[in-house]
């Protein structure tokens, strides 16, 4: 028996996990067989690697090949094994042993070229907590895998590793044309200025960039709802590197890496005819949903109370807890997914109650019945809740424009900079995470705002979560504001920003 072994890795979630594969070659009648639970990725395998083989010009072995991918009790996926596989067979038919440090993924292609899979940055941040790790991967994912600052090796044909290995090949086809510099265009973000009127939307759109708060916006089709929410990556603040690393991170998981960090928040746009498994990730070999791949971004759901009622509810614990768990039967995934939820919504079926109640084809009944599709528990964890209304003939035909991106973006990256100071001991970095407890302990209000908040409180016209809300808010206000804490003109105006929209419907 001759025995070939390599090493490379399995993504579970966004995580990375080793693999060692053992190659034995026995004798007996030739075949190919894999163990270890592999998926039919996995499995076929074997078709890719005998015809990656003949086009290297590397004779496959005319013996028993049995592939074990240990641990053998962890299910293994996707393509990323091809790679690893070639190496430990043309170790074990050969007398090259494959160094204990290096780690190989990639694909084969017919043609015995090594391909992109996903999950390489992920895979190069398991390497990197290995002592002198070297991780070899398709040249068109270097970029991607020096983001984990590891040593790696870039290869394009399967015939480099049999040179190395000092086996018999077809000689190397030349490198091709691919970027693996790791650039990327920046996005195309529309300006506020662009936006007319609207001044109290443009004004919670602020509110919601400094602080993370959830929004919803009320307003007839047409209105310009999904244009000011286009507008809102243009004033978030950047993201930190140890973000771009983790948005990097489910990106690549999820097999949508753009080829380089982006310091601009993410945003996910799912259709309303999305499933739950879309939104949330799952699937037999989970993959991040639109909540993870909206994680330090924007999560924007337009006509929200078409979605399945279910579909939203399922959103209320990972708003809340920042992650959700998948749960299958052999294994268990975590995806992050602290994410910034804007939703938007017509008031009725029609559209058109808010505009004109005669032109308005909804009856009470069918406009409540509308939004009760939401649900209560679904509403109330909106932070901000306003209406938008038609612009008068006046307001358009006015020449003035809105304030631009750029000056609110100033004020807003002002705000995220005190509350950065003043939440730095809790691990915190926006207003929006603050706990009960550290507003409870932090919050020193004026007499009549006390009493205010009081009032709501005993008579139960609000929820305890919903003032903590009011509380997050008031103190984003005073942020935005420069002042070093909420004044009772922040409270009165969190109140408002937060009564306002579907109450009115």
């Amino acid at each position: 028996m001759k025995l070939g072994i390599a090493h490379a890795v399995s993504i579970l979630g966004v995580e990375g996990h080793g693999v060692r594969i053992e190659v034995a070659l026995l004798r007996g009648l030739p075949a190919f067989t894999i163990v270890g639970l592999p998926d039919a990725a996995v499995s076929e395998s074997r078709e890719r690697i005998r015809a990656a083989f003949a086009a290297a010009g590397i004779s496959f072995p005319t013996a028993r090949v049995t592939v074990n991918l240990s641990p053998a009790d962890t299910p293994k996926s996707g393509t990323g094994f091809d790679l690893g596989i070639a190496v430990a067979i043309i170790s074990a038919m050969s007398s090259w042993r494959v160094s204990e440090n290096i780690t190989w993924i990639g694909e084969l292609g017919l043609d015995g070229s090594v391909r992109q899979v996903r999950g390489i940055l992920p895979a190069a941040l398991w390497a990197a907590r290995r002592p002198d790790a070297h991780l070899v991967v398709p040249y068109g994912s270097r970029g991607e895998a020096t983001l984990a600052q590891v040593h790696v090796s870039a290869l394009w044909h399967l015939s480099q590793v049999a040179q190395d290995a000092g086996v018999d090949c077809a000689g190397v086809p030349e490198r091709p044309e691919i970027d693996a510099t790791g650039t990327v265009p920046a996005p195309l973000i529309p300006d506020l200025e662009d936006v007319r009127g609207q001044e109290e939307a443009r004004r919670a759109l602020e509110i919601a960039a400094a602080g993370g708060h959830h929004l919803l916006m009320t307003g007839s089709a047409g209105i310009g709802k999904s244009m000011l929410v286009g507008c809102l990556p243009g004033i978030l603040p950047p993201l930190t590197t140890a973000e771009a690393v983790e948005v990097a991170t489910i990106a690549s998981a999820a097999g949508d890496f753009a080829g380089a960090l982006s310091r601009i928040p993410p945003m996910s746009t799912p259709h309303h005819t999305a499933s739950a498994i879309a939104l949330i990730g799952g699937g037999t070999n989970p993959r991040p949903g639109a909540i993870s791949r909206s994680h330090r971004g924007v999560l924007y759901l337009d006509e929200l109370p078409e979605f399945p009622r279910s579909v939203l509810q399922a959103l209320r614990q990972p708003m809340e807890e920042g992650y959700i768990d998948i749960h299958r039967a052999k294994h268990s995934v975590r995806f992050p997914s602290k994410f910034q939820l804007i939703g938007s919504a017509n008031p009725c079926r029609c559209g058109m109650f808010y505009e004109d109640s005669l032109q308005c084809t909804c009856s009470p009944r069918e406009r409540r019945d509308y939004f009760r599709r939401i649900g209560g528990p679904m509403l109330d964890r909106f932070d901000l809740n306003i209406v938008l209304h038609r612009l008068s003939r006046a307001q358009l035909a006015s020449p003035s424009i809105g304030e631009p991106s750029r000056l609110v973006a100033e004020r807003v990256y002002g705000a995220q900079e005190r509350m950065v100071s003043r939440l730095e001991s809790s691990g915190w970095t926006k207003n929006s995470e603050a706990s009960p407890a550290w507003l409870r302990d932090n919050t020193v209000l004026p007499d009549r705002a006390d009493d205010l908040i009081n009032n709501v409180l005993v008579t139960g016209q609000l929820s305890m979560r919903s003032v903590a809300k009011i509380l997050r808010v008031a103190w984003t206000l005073a942020d935005l504001a420069g002042r070093e804490s909420p004044a009772e003109e922040d409270i009165h105006e969190a109140f408002a920003l937060r009564s306002r929209g579907v109450s009115h419907v």
